[in-house]
């Protein structure tokens, strides 16, 4: 008896497999043979950031050079239409596929900026969060901390600030910066000479803060709060025209 049951439940799953298999073969030839009716756009930007929208991602298939509505699914180069999606430095990641109804569907991701370089003799830039360097848009103006000084061109040149040691320590600043609610609301700017120093610039207070290197970074911050919420309270907020945070144990303030 047990013998039977156990033959029974094998016939089962076997049964269930086949027609699994049978459905997927079904809808695979069905959109091998699918005219391409339309494009459906899906924008997954849960920040917010309204650098592109439909219309951009259109004109980028329309740019590839592919000819789509009015083709059949299955000869459209979909990796290719991908790589020139991808191209535009403000999408993380796109996916594209044919659904049962002969809409090429086309899922993006959007990158999500953490600061902005801003130059005198160039134009301005964003730092993602993954540390991609990317355009401005002319759609919208994204609130972030600023980045500027000679050191920006390295950045630029580089386009990823992970490929730089100095571009990863930064990253990390920034980071740091924006994931604490009282920097994130207290530092505007940063400023980094040519070889990798940073001043900071308030929001509210007057005075710089030579931060040094982005190195023993948590240690600066901590000597900055003491000198943020112990000393300038007593002192007075516009006291100081100058904070350096560079030697160890020490804050100098003039």
């Amino acid at each position: 008896m047990k013998w039977k049951l156990t033959i029974r439940k094998e016939v089962k799953v076997v049964s269930a497999l086949l027609a699994l298999s049978l459905l997927i073969a079904f809808s695979e030839r069905k959109q091998g043979g699918t005219v391409c009716q339309d494009v459906l756009v899906e924008l997954d930007n849960v920040h917010e950031n309204h650098f592109l929208d439909e219309a951009d991602i259109l004109r980028l298939i329309e740019r590839s050079g592919q000819a789509i509505k009015g083709v059949g699914l299955h000869r459209i180069d979909l990796k290719a239409l991908e790589a020139k999606i991808m191209y535009d430095k403000h999408i993380l990641d796109a996916e594209l596929y044919g659904d049962l109804k002969g809409n090429l569907v086309v899922q993006v991701e959007l990158r999500r900026p953490m600061a902005r370089i801003i130059q005198e003799d160039a134009p301005d830039a964003y730092i993602a969060e993954d540390g991609t360097v990317m355009g401005v848009s002319e759609k919208y103006t994204s609130r972030v901390v600023l980045v500027s000084g000679p050191f920006v061109k390295r950045l630029l040149q580089a386009e990823d600030l992970t490929r730089l040691d100095e571009g990863q320590q930064l990253l990390a600043m920034i980071r740091y910066i924006n994931e604490d609610r009282f920097w994130k609301a207290q530092i505007a700017q940063l400023d980094i000479d040519a070889k990798g120093r940073v001043t900071l610039y308030p929001q509210v207070t007057g005075q710089k803060v030579e931060f040094g290197t982005p190195d023993n970074m948590e240690e600066k911050f901590d000597k900055l709060r003491v000198f943020y919420k112990e000393i300038l309270p007593q002192r007075g907020w516009t006291r100081y025209d100058r904070v350096n945070l560079e030697y160890e144990g020490q804050v100098i303030a003039e």
